[in-house]
């Protein structure tokens, strides 16, 4: 069994190769036309969309090998900045679904500009501007997976609003990402973190496709000596909190 895996995370590993050659020549195609041609509308449309489904499958395989690395005990702490990991991230998860919203986030220096930004997209950041200047010394790639999985999730299940809210409490470093979606009912609390697991297409329960995200942040957090508690019911939105000891 501990053979398997391995070979499995080398085969993962050896993806990211691959994955990088395909992502360097749908860029060069698109941002060097006066090397390759112009190219048609349809034609440009068609390698966005590549190009963002092979960004979407390298960050699957970062996560796959982070998850790897975090059960075989592997934990690299470092020092960084709060804003760059906030902000790194929300241009990260944007660029993918909106472009512009991404460059506005990645133009902006200043906390305030940023909350308006967010604001008019309905999604609130609520943080202290101490902790935003402040640096961390955390495992930065897990707690960018937390995050990044559980705002995708929140923005996946909103009906109209995101809040995010960061703080530094009892020695910790605690996220919490809430939406106002259709909500998770207590029976299925559990069952949201499990592997793959969907809830039945026949329901009105709009959770589906949770799936290893949600599975993923609960391994990486505790892993981390930290703790995940889920608030939701049937119509109430939910919100997932996070405690990992700084």
């Amino acid at each position: 069994m501990e053979r398997n895996r391995i070979k499995l995370e080398f085969l993962v590993h050896d993806l990211k190769v691959p994955l990088a050659v395909i992502e360097a020549g749908l860029l060069s195609l698109l941002q060097k036309t006066d090397k390759y041609g112009p190219l048609t509308d349809k034609q440009t449309k068609v390698l966005e969309r590549a190009l963002r489904n092979t960004i979407v499958t390298r960050t699957l395989v970062n996560d796959v090998l982070e998850l790897g690395r975090s059960s075989a005990g592997i934990v690299n702490k470092q020092n960084f900045e709060t804003a760059r990991f906030i902000g790194e991230t929300l241009i990260e998860i944007f660029d993918l679904s909106d472009h512009a919203l991404a460059e506005e986030i990645r133009g902006q220096k200043f906390l305030p500009e940023l909350k308006q930004t967010l604001a008019r997209r309905g999604i609130s950041l609520d943080i202290r501007e101490d902790l935003w200047s402040r640096q961390l010394c955390l495992d930065e790639s897990k707690v960018r997976q937390i995050f990044r999985n559980l705002l995708n999730n929140a923005l996946k299940y909103r009906k109209n609003r995101v809040a995010l809210g960061v703080e530094a409490r009892d020695r910790c470093l605690c996220i919490s990402v809430s939406d106002d979606g259709e909500g998770i009912p207590a029976s299925y609390h559990r069952k949201i973190f499990e592997c793959y697991f969907q809830m039945d297409m026949k329901t009105d329960h709009c959770v589906r496709g949770h799936g290893l995200g949600l599975a993923g942040v609960l391994v990486l957090i505790e892993d981390m000596g930290g703790e995940l508690v889920l608030d939701s019911d049937m119509g109430k939105g939910a919100t997932f909190t996070v405690k990992i000891p700084l």
